[in-house]
């Protein structure tokens, strides 16, 4: 997660270097909004197989959205993609 977290905050700095949403997942990953299982596009249940999603509120309008995975052990949360608001209206046919 500490190399994901290097890359965002290069990539988007404006973004992501002023706000604490990696210790808000990893401290409760349920922080995020969850999207009902309907409502996942079928892109991301394709390219991630995923059967859960989660949406962060950025700032400026950015969305970041993210998959939880559990085992007995281990809790992993997935960061997927993060997109301003325009693409993830289009992405979630709004």
């Amino acid at each position: 997660m500490k190399n994901s977290r290097r890359q965002l905050l290069k990539t988007n700095s404006s973004i992501f270097s002023s706000i604490g949403f990696f210790d808000d997942i990893k401290e409760k990953y349920t922080c995020g909004i969850f999207i009902p299982k309907r409502l996942i596009p079928v892109e991301y249940v394709k390219k991630y197989g995923i059967d859960n999603l989660w949406k962060y509120d950025l700032p400026s309008g950015w969305r970041l959205l993210y998959s939880v995975k559990a085992d007995d052990v281990v809790i992993l949360t997935i960061i997927l993609e993060w997109l301003p608001h325009k693409k993830y209206e289009r992405r979630f046919h709004y």
